[in-house]
């Protein structure tokens, strides 16, 4: 015998026991960030640092504006965090040979020992926090969770567009 799916009535969108997406996210980014933070510690990079270095990787030669981009940050921040990066080692910026205003972004040694090092955490940690879901429910909430950020960089768009 089947078990009974459990339905959740509909709530009204301002009732404050529905489940609501900004605090959702927030709370799961938050959680798994401290997670990954705590974890590659021992590494001295930060999950910040590790993001640059696997958008770097996949992404071989990427301007700093194409990373903005890619890791859905603002200019300055990246430009702040570059810099660190630079100061220590991990990533190297060459003058784009033909727009000198843009900087062309390569991993450095060290940066490549430390984001492996650090992979093997990410992924790991990645297991433990999926292993609440039924494992054949992963794929789809990734494929799923992808859809809400692609929604949300979409409306951030729109909303510049009508700016």
């Amino acid at each position: 015998m089947a078990a009974a799916k459990h339905i959740l009535p509909e709530l009204p969108i301002d009732s404050p026991e529905r489940r609501r997406l900004p605090p959702l996210l927030r709370r799961a980014w938050y959680g798994l960030n401290q997670a990954l933070r705590r974890r590659i510690a021992h590494l001295e990079i930060t999950p910040d640092q590790f993001t640059v270095l696997r958008t770097l990787l996949e992404h071989d030669g990427i301007t700093q504006r194409e990373l903005t981009h890619l890791i859905s940050s603002d200019p300055n921040t990246v430009a702040s965090l570059l810099e660190r990066m630079q100061s220590a080692g991990l990533v190297e910026r060459k003058t784009h040979e033909k727009d000198r205003r843009a900087n062309r972004l390569k991993v450095q040694p060290s940066g490549k020992t430390k984001y492996s090092a650090a992979r093997e955490i990410a992924i790991e940690l990645q297991k433990q926090v999926l292993s609440v879901l039924p494992e054949h429910k992963r794929e789809e909430f990734l494929h799923d969770l992808a859809l809400v950020a692609d929604g949300c960089r979409e409306a951030l768009a729109a909303n510049v567009r009508q700016s």
